[in-house]
């Protein structure tokens, strides 16, 4: 069985996460992946932002054997640093990857109507609504409590799901619209600014046997919404209101989520014009607003 060496580096603004995947490449890593240092949601970025994490860890796996220590020299001299940016370092078996994975996540209900259940282990109630979702490029698996905040709400709301048209806005794994389709709704359009995010969202799709249109910002126009959905961030909520916005139908809803608790305030003003709000939900910190479009 092949053991593995894995070398975990933190970018920041001079060791960017593209140089960092550079420089382990270089180096001998026979993969290199990132992965968000701090449970921060993808969005979409301003124009000729790069759309990555504010945190990003980038690790290098190795075959073993390896020169730990030649591997940490070559990487200081390509840098051109003194010492690495090293969050962690250690060996694994192969099939530590799948006992690791398996043994941290686990099958989680959110309100009475919905699991999120990984594909390895059985739906605790088959008989209720049951996304299939293993965690993967896209930022979305219902850990992160913005996503929680989302799917309570779609679980609590099934009857206003029941034949709606939907619109997932920045739909990350597609677990928002996957969700809303098997609770019920019609249709699902689901839009980011990654692509990986729309492969994730289309395969996803697939493994719940349910229909999702998903395409990138530039070639997605949906009809207007029942119900539209936005996990992102502060900043891009009230910069999307317009558009958001639009998307509703007069008497729908919209569920806005991604936002910390003081932030809340700042990205109902860019939306009270048209959205009676409803009572605001927190968890740890991060707030879920909602909003019915006025007639």
């Amino acid at each position: 069985m092949n053991k593995w060496f894995e070398l975990t580096l933190k970018a920041d603004a001079r060791l960017t996460a593209d140089l960092l995947d550079e420089a382990l490449v270089e180096s001998g890593a026979v993969a290199v992946t990132m992965k968000d240092g701090s449970d921060e949601p993808i969005f979409e970025p301003l124009p000729g932002e790069t759309p990555l994490w504010s945190e990003t860890l980038v690790t290098g796996l190795y075959e073993v054997p390896c020169d730990v220590e030649a591997i940490k020299a070559f990487l200081m001299s390509y840098l051109d640093q003194p010492y690495l940016p090293i969050v962690e370092t250690h060996e694994l078996e192969d099939k530590d990857w799948v006992r690791a994975w398996q043994d941290h996540y686990k099958p989680i209900k959110f309100g009475e109507n919905l699991w999120i259940c990984p594909t390895h282990l059985p739906s605790p109630e088959p008989e209720i609504a049951t996304v299939r979702l293993d965690p993967g490029l896209a930022f979305g698996t219902g850990t992160h409590p913005t996503t929680a905040l989302c799917l309570e709400w779609l679980s609590d709301h099934r009857e206003q799901l029941i034949d709606a048209t939907i619109v997932d806005y920045g739909c990350g794994s597609g677990i928002l619209g996957i969700a809303g389709k098997l609770l019920g709704a019609k249709a699902c359009y689901s839009t980011d600014i990654d692509k990986q995010a729309i492969y994730a969202t289309e395969q996803n799709a697939e493994r719940n046997s349910v229909s999702i249109h998903a395409a990138l910002p530039e070639s997605f126009s949906p009809p207007k919404a029942k119900i539209v959905l936005s996990n992102i961030l502060s900043g891009p909520l009230v910069e999307l209101a317009p558009i958001l916005a639009n998307l509703v139908e007069p008497g729908g809803h919209l569920v806005l989520a991604g936002l910390l608790d003081h932030d809340a305030e700042f990205v109902k003003d860019a939306y009270r014009d048209q959205f009676e709000f409803q009572a605001d939900k927190s968890l740890d910190g991060w707030t879920r607003l909602y909003g019915i479009k006025r007639s």
